[in-house]
């Protein structure tokens, strides 16, 4: 049985790897691949009334079909700036604006590009276990200054690193899941 301040700790370091792994899922939907999705502009952020803000907060976007991405402005005076961040951006998209609506058509990947696009998936999830590992880190140092300070007995350390071992091993699984899933996705024809 752990004592309430390790409890703590260890429920603190879950709940923080969860959130890094939220953020690698967030990461993944920004990677392109050969489907229009519209988290893939929805974070490009546009010079409006005077400051950069996400195109999703200026601006309805959906994907009608799965080669073309439709950004419909709430003011239609921000048609241009909108156009300017996609352009911006350097996603090698070619956005048309009709003065109502922009459409992006999506081009098909080529097969270089894919594996560009594999490379790029894979560096994000070694960012997201470099993540988890930190928190493992960053947890068993409190875990190890808890037990000094409130002079617990040593077992208690182990079993504190041991549940956290155990969740990290986990969340790592699950990037590895996620990355076999999304290389899948990127290399699909």
């Amino acid at each position: 049985m752990l004592s309430e301040s390790l409890d703590f700790i260890i429920d603190d370091a879950k709940e923080t790897m969860e959130k890094a792994f939220r953020h690698l899922q967030n990461e993944f939907l920004q990677v392109r691949a050969g489907r229009a999705n519209p988290t893939m502009v929805e974070d490009l952020r546009a010079d409006v009334y005077g400051s950069m803000t996400p195109l999703s907060q200026v601006a309805s976007i959906s994907a009608p079909a799965p080669d073309l991405i439709v950004i419909q402005p709430w003011d239609k005076t921000t048609l241009n700036a909108i156009e300017k961040a996609i352009i911006a951006g350097n996603m090698g998209f070619n956005p048309s604006n009709d003065g109502n609506i922009i459409r992006i058509p999506i081009p098909p990947l080529s097969g270089e590009r894919r594996k560009e696009l594999a490379k790029v998936a894979k560096v994000k999830s070694e960012d997201g276990k470099v993540a988890i590992r930190n928190i493992r880190r960053d947890a068993n140092n409190d875990i190890k200054k808890t037990i000094a300070e409130e002079k617990l007995p040593e077992d208690m350390k182990f079993e504190g690193e041991d549940i956290i071992q155990k969740a990290t091993d986990a969340y790592i699984a699950k990037i590895e899941d996620l990355l076999k899933r999304k290389e899948a996705e990127i290399t699909e024809v």
